[in-house]
């Protein structure tokens, strides 16, 4: 159900290697992505996990690299443990990291699927747009 992907995007004035690098790179996730650490070689079939403290709890989200297409997009499957779901395939997400450069700008979308409700799609969508705006604020200083 469309209602229950949750989606956030924003316009990056920067190239896509510059927003590709800025998705990729632990030191540079650390600054944006809610302090988190990120480990993967972002290979499609490899896996990938984020480790930090959100709201004052401990958190360890992973999944696998599905596709990665440098400059272009990310797909990767998400679950977190902070969502109080058991480890199940069920209770996966999969993110997608849509780059599309016009001009000056590129254009970076996210979206989430699987989400349990309308209400779980519109708080994802609220945390993926402060996350982007982070890593807008991060490209753009440079």
């Amino acid at each position: 159900m469309t209602d229950r992907v949750a989606t956030a995007a924003v316009d990056i004035s920067a190239s896509p290697d510059q927003v590709w690098s800025a998705i990729t790179d632990p030191a540079k996730v650390k600054r944006y992505f809610f302090g988190s650490t990120v480990e993967s070689d972002f290979r499609p079939g490899s896996s990938i996990t984020w480790r930090g403290e959100y709201a004052g709890k401990r958190f360890e989200d992973k999944g696998e690299v599905i596709e990665a297409v440098p400059h272009e997009r990310l797909r990767v499957t998400h679950f977190s443990s902070l969502s109080g779901e058991p480890d199940r395939p069920e209770n996966y997400h999969e993110l997608l990291f849509s780059l599309d450069h016009s001009g000056p700008v590129t254009h970076v979308t996210l979206t989430q699927d699987n989400n349990a409700s309308v209400d779980e799609a519109r708080e994802a969508s609220e945390n993926w747009h402060a996350m982007l705006r982070g890593l807008k604020e991060l490209v753009e200083r440079g």
